[in-house]
């Protein structure tokens, strides 16, 4: 994935990503309303291809899943310094990349370009040539985000059916079976 960063610091809520008053609303309007609270108006900025860049504990709190919105408004991945697990493994489930970068905001600035391969764990701040490699993900998590989400896969393996594939995809489906994201 490689696109414009967008930066936020470190503890970032999923309940200040993701508004209550948004989670009574379609995907396609709720995802307008992501950091609504942290930064307005920044949906209206956003283009489909950036990548949103973070630094410690990722995603805390109630697990809304928010990997869903970024989906929905064209974020082509997530960046961070350290992933809250459950936030992590929602973004796996929704098919949304995810890579851990220690120091991520302190290597990248906010409009800087960047490219991270999540099969090989290299990244590349394309705007100042920074440079560096990190611990690959496993296989499956690999496979999983490449299928375009835990039930896509499901789907092609057989156990859903595959006439269902591409609708589970769909940001509406990842919103909905979010669950706990074990």
């Amino acid at each position: 994935m490689s696109g414009k960063v967008w930066v936020f610091g470190d503890n970032l809520n999923t309940d200040a990503m993701y508004p209550a008053f948004a989670m009574k609303m379609d995907p396609p309007e709720a995802a307008k309303h992501v950091f609504y609270e942290v930064r307005p108006g920044w949906t209206d900025d956003v283009s489909p291809g950036d990548i949103v860049l973070a630094g410690k504990n990722f995603g805390l709190g109630s697990s809304r899943p928010v990997a869903a919105l970024f989906t929905e408004l064209g974020v082509a991945g997530l960046v961070a310094e350290e992933f809250n697990s459950l936030f992590f493994r929602n973004a796996v489930n929704a098919g949304l990349p995810a890579m851990t970068l220690p120091d991520a905001t302190s290597l990248f600035s906010e409009g800087d370009v960047g490219t991270f391969d999540l099969a090989s764990g290299t990244w590349r701040n394309e705007t100042t040539g920074a440079s560096g490699e990190v611990p690959t993900l496993p296989d499956l998590i690999l496979d999983i985000i490449t299928s375009g989400g835990v039930l896509p896969r499901l789907a092609a393996q057989g156990y859903l059916p595959a006439e269902l594939g591409e609708l589970l995809k769909s940001s509406a489906v990842a919103i909905r079976g979010a669950g706990s994201g074990a």
